[in-house]
């Protein structure tokens, strides 16, 4: 783990909010993702202040349709941690989950999630539907949505822009 994994609590200025911070280094990832030719999709797993997994996007490389950042991550953390009740992460992902991710969210007890930008074609945490908060589900996640939502829409839409440029 380096330095940049933890929160610093008294941080430079304009990192007064752990969420920025967070979500910042799921750029990190997407931009990782951006760079192999996937989906730029990046996600961290929080807990105590301090990032315990990180993935993003590998469904191309790894031929697998459920390597999504939030499935590896989830696996990552679980494994880490010796659980698969991921109690106590906060879970930040550049774009709001799909429904098989938001599904893996709940089942794995996530209390916290914090996305970027909304997916109105696929969103399972508000835009399309909503999982993670539904009332008949044993489980309901809090939600912070949009936090750096322009940065993460962005770095989509250069991804999708180049993808339908090249023959």
């Amino acid at each position: 783990m380096t330095e940049g994994d933890r929160w610093p609590d008294t941080g430079p200025p304009g990192t007064s909010d752990p969420d920025l911070f967070f979500m910042a280094e799921a750029l990190a990832e997407a931009r990782r993702a951006l760079a192999i030719g996937e989906v730029p999709i990046g996600a961290v797993a929080v807990r105590e202040g301090r990032i315990i997994a990180r993935a993003h996007n590998r469904r191309e490389t790894a031929h697998d349709p459920t390597a999504h950042a939030e499935i590896l991550v989830l696996r990552e953390a679980g494994r880490l941690l010796g659980d698969w009740r991921l109690e106590g992460v906060t879970l930040y992902v550049t774009l709001e989950p799909c429904p098989m991710c938001a599904g893996a969210i709940v089942l794995a007890r996530i209390p916290r999630l914090v996305y970027g930008a909304d997916d109105p074609k696929a969103g399972a945490a508000g835009s399309l539907m909503n999982l993670v908060e539904h009332d008949r589900l044993n489980h309901r996640v809090e939600v912070r949505r949009g936090v750096l939502a322009e940065a993460s829409g962005e770095l989509l839409k250069e991804f999708f822009r180049a993808l339908r440029r090249s023959p």
